[in-house]
């Protein structure tokens, strides 16, 4: 083949791309213009600069849909000063973590310690060094960025783990290594009765967004009653009390019960939502709740591991499970002997189950389901592209102004098409 045929061969140093990255904002607060003029000079290079000439006007700016990335802040100014500009923004949840550098002329030490302890990253006295001042700025925009990236990376791994895994990793209380014990433990299966047969000729992404939604608030009622939520299979759930936090024996299975007949009271109204989203069948679950001794922590392997329970006490809240009534809950005798004081429950019954050579003893909890029908108020559209739901019994009045002032802006933006 002729040398010519072949492409010419490109540096690709050579290649110009033009990356567009946002800059960061760095806020001037400074009453004098001759600062505010040399540090925008000195920072525009690299930074968007924004100034203020106030205590007043920096905190409208911080406290703007566009706050800044980092601050450089003067102490001495009138009517506020840089100290009280500094706690107003670490009293503010949005603007808590902005960094915050000092740029002043006082420069003792207890001076210095007060703006540190309030909460500023670093403290630079005038006259200013300009490379100083750079580095400076650099070094903590690139430190916050890390940190917000981490806390945004932290975030998405939470939603993996049930929350007091979570916590219990970053606080240290527990480690990432194989590891198991045997305890005493409240475990809590539900299925949803006869799911994939009734929905065996739905599409998937409406499967999907029913099952998101049981999903959604049947979590919502574990964290509120301090269940550890182990996994979901299709349309089941597998949850436990005892670990990694227990409130003791007895009432971590009382805890569990009470949480099971929050969540067949939450199916009424979780079918009020389901018949706003077009499904006609009516849906009920099955509960089945065994306390015991099972072993639990992270069983795996080096490169993955699960933190999960097992033994023969799961498999026994399993069987009063799929045993269960739609709409009802089955306890184990066990779990029973602990909760009978405030739980109402039926005679016990014998129960043959699968793997179990004895017949099993079983109470039925009394659950009073009131069928909320109309009086559930539920705002919901759905088109190409956009989804929306509001239960307006769920949103807190003193939220719903907020949540207007959201969907405005929200509007605003699609119109612009920004």
């Amino acid at each position: 083949m002729n040398q010519d045929s072949f492409p010419p061969i490109v540096d690709p140093k050579s290649i110009d791309i033009a990356v567009t990255r946002p800059r960061s904002r760095v806020l001037v607060v400074d009453d004098t213009e001759d600062n505010l003029f040399l540090m925008t000079a000195l920072l525009e290079d690299d930074y968007e600069p924004m100034v203020a000439s106030s205590g007043k006007e920096a905190l409208a700016v911080i406290m703007s849909q566009a706050p800044p990335d980092l601050i450089l802040l003067d102490i001495m100014m009138p009517e506020m000063d840089g100290y009280e500009v500094l706690r107003r923004i670490r009293q503010h949840p949005p603007t808590a973590i902005i960094p915050v550098i000092f740029l002043t002329a006082l420069s003792t030490v207890e001076e210095e310690q007060l703006g540190l302890d309030l909460g500023a990253v670093d403290y630079i006295t005038k006259p200013i060094s300009p490379p100083l001042l750079l580095a400076r700025v650099h070094s903590h925009i690139e430190r916050n960025d890390n940190a917000r990236r981490l806390q945004a990376l932290s975030e998405k791994l939470s939603r993996y783990l049930a929350p007091q895994v979570y916590q219990s990793l970053f606080d240290g209380s527990q480690k990432a290594e194989i590891h198991t014990e045997r305890k005493k433990l409240t475990v809590f299966f539900s299925d949803i009765k006869d799911f994939t047969a009734s929905t065996a000729k739905w599409q998937p992404e409406d499967i999907t967004r029913l099952l998101n939604s049981y999903f959604s608030e049947m979590s919502r009622i574990a964290a509120e009653y301090g269940g550890t939520v182990d996994k979901f299979i299709g349309d089941a759930m597998v949850i436990f009390f005892g670990d990694p936090h227990s409130k003791g024996v007895r009432e971590d299975a009382l805890q569990c019960v009470k949480m099971a007949m929050a969540m067949q009271r939450g199916m009424a109204d979780l079918q009020d939502l389901w018949r706003e989203m077009g499904p006609s069948k009516t849906f009920r679950i099955r509960i089945g709740i065994n306390t015991g001794f099972c072993d639990v922590g992270n069983f795996g392997s080096d490169l993955r591991m699960d933190y999960t329970i097992i033994g023969p006490e799961v498999n026994l809240a399993a069987r009063l499970e799929q045993a269960a009534e739609p709409g009802g809950i089955l306890i184990s005798g066990e779990t029973y002997a602990l909760v009978r004081d405030e739980i109402e429950a039926d005679q016990s019954v014998s129960i043959d189950a699968k793997g179990f050579a004895e017949p099993i003893t079983a109470h039925a909890v009394r659950v009073q389901v009131e069928i909320s029908g109309s009086a559930r108020r539920v705002l919901q559209r759905e088109l190409q592209g956009i989804r929306t739901l509001i239960e307006q019994d769920r949103l807190p009045v003193e939220d719903r102004t907020a949540a207007a002032r959201e969907l405005r802006t929200m509007a605003d933006r699609l119109n612009t098409g920004t």
